[in-house]
């Protein structure tokens, strides 16, 4: 599955990858270049990822800036 496919709902699924944990070289896989190792707990920070974040308004359920917190 690529980054290019879309799921039912009408959103890009993103790309599974994978890489080597920087802190202790184990192979870990992420979602569109987002990574969290599960042997020592190194993650990389989201802004290294292949793509950008969703927005809150991309959200389907998200009730919109007007609904109180």
């Amino acid at each position: 599955m690529t980054s290019q496919e879309t799921g039912g709902g009408g959103y890009t699924l993103p790309e599974i990858t994978r890489t080597d944990c920087l802190r202790c070289g184990t192979e870990v896989h992420g979602l569109a270049g987002r990574y969290a190792c599960p042997m020592c707990g190194w993650v990389n920070h989201w802004s290294e990822g292949y793509s950008e974040l969703p927005t809150a308004a991309d959200d389907p359920d998200w009730p919109g800036e007007d609904t109180p917190a």
